[in-house]
């Protein structure tokens, strides 16, 4: 692939009507801001809208497979989707909070999870007469969709409607997808992260900044976002001095930060947050870790489980897919988020066989596949795509009703 090979298309000005997030006035304030998304919302609907139904279909096809299995095996999807593993864990958050003290036990402690997730479960489950595990994949469903849309706007501002289409596939039909529609977190934050890079592709930096906060309210690797609108910002001050890029870059990490900090002072320790991890097995140790799992599945054992091979296959394709990035000059700010988080996951010495959810929201690293598909002819994109579906739908179902552990 040559170097050029997926450098941006001409995207449009930060005040064209067709760009989705409204800029801020001179002055700072917003106060044209819901006007303006409303005056967009239906062209950005409508452009959107192939990618959208793409991306359903996907997910049905996944529930589908998953429908007709659990079905054989006399089990209910709703509990597999809404109360098991992690989901489980938001759901006692929503319902009786946090925990007081860091305790001894291992694997134990709900601090270890974000709050933001959890506190939209308890709310949908206040306004609605569902339960809170209905409330949980409410919000995650609308939150997939949203993220899909986030997904497509990115693709679309930098190579056009085709390849953001098949990005946002093939986002879909990664092979933990089915995640998206669970009680999980996974989908919240990729729609925090999507909208927070595509803010600072259009420089709308006070949009990117909260946005990036947020992120950092829902998942640990928010940390990510917040690197790359934080970093991006400051770069560009070389260039322009603004105050909006200055208020980004200090307010992206505010949310991880304000989290990480109302830990410690709720265990009564500065490094409380941290401490909880330790508790999870969770504790950075440079990939020592990564490394000896996949060494262990690839060479070692004669018969790895077939979910840990997929886990080892999407650590392996995702380093190749951020090379193939770096060669093809991905703007700054998609890189530095899948960079740091690709640092994030491959460096840690805690548990393996979750890491290719933890790399769920990466959707940058898709880039290099959507561009080279929309290249393709149609033969092959119909095989290509129609095997992702198919074993996306599979994987999903076999990731939840024979893999024993968590997703």
């Amino acid at each position: 692939m040559p170097p050029t090979a997926s450098r941006p298309t001409a995207a449009p000005s930060r005040n064209s009507p067709g760009g989705l997030l409204p800029d801020a006035t001179p002055s700072g304030r917003l106060p044209g801001a819901v006007t303006g998304l409303a005056a967009s919302l239906r062209t950005q609907l409508g452009r959107a809208a192939p990618a959208l139904l793409a991306y359903a279909a996907v997910r049905l096809a996944g529930l589908l497979v998953l429908t007709l299995w659990a079905h054989a095996q006399h089990h209910g999807v709703r509990p597999i989707l809404a109360t098991q593993w992690d989901a489980n864990w938001y759901l006692g958050i929503a319902r009786h909070g946090y925990a007081q003290r860091l305790g001894t036990a291992h694997d134990a402690n709900n601090l270890a999870f974000f709050p933001l997730y959890p506190f939209l479960v308890r709310a949908v489950a206040a306004l609605t007469p569902g339960t809170a595990a209905t409330a949980g994949l409410l919000v995650t469903v609308a939150a997939s969709f949203l993220a899909a849309w986030g997904v497509f706007a990115v693709g679309h501002r930098l190579h056009g409607r085709r390849a953001a289409v098949l990005l946002t596939v093939l986002w879909a039909a990664l092979p933990v997808g089915l995640v998206q529609w669970m009680g999980y977190t996974e989908s919240l934050f990729t729609a925090f992260a999507a909208w927070s890079l595509y803010a600072v592709l259009g420089e709308r930096w006070l949009w990117a900044g909260w946005l990036a906060a947020l992120s950092g309210l829902t998942r640990p690797t928010g940390i990510a976002v917040a690197a790359a609108v934080t970093v991006t910002a400051l770069l560009g001050l070389r260039h322009r001095i603004s105050s909006r890029a200055l208020v980004a870059a200090a307010v992206a990490p505010a949310g991880w930060l304000a989290y990480v900090g109302w830990v410690g002072l709720r265990l009564g320790r500065w490094d409380g947050y941290f401490a909880v991890q330790r508790l999870w097995y969770n504790e950075w140790d440079g990939g020592a870790e990564t490394l000896r799992r996949l060494r262990e599945v690839l060479v070692t054992d004669s018969t790895p489980e077939l979910f840990l091979v997929m886990v080892t296959v999407t650590l392996a394709a995702s380093t190749a897919l951020y090379g193939l990035c770096v060669w093809d000059r991905q703007p700054l700010p998609l890189l530095l988020f899948t960079g740091v988080l690709l640092l994030i996951v491959l460096g840690s010495g805690g548990v393996y066989f979750p890491r290719a959810r933890f790399l769920l929201p990466g959707f940058p690293l898709l880039l290099p596949v959507a561009l080279h598909l929309s290249r393709a002819s149609r033969r092959f994109l119909t095989l290509a795509l129609g095997t992702a579906v198919l074993g996306a739908a599979y994987c999903g179902a076999y990731m939840v009703l024979v893999w024993p552990s968590a997703p």
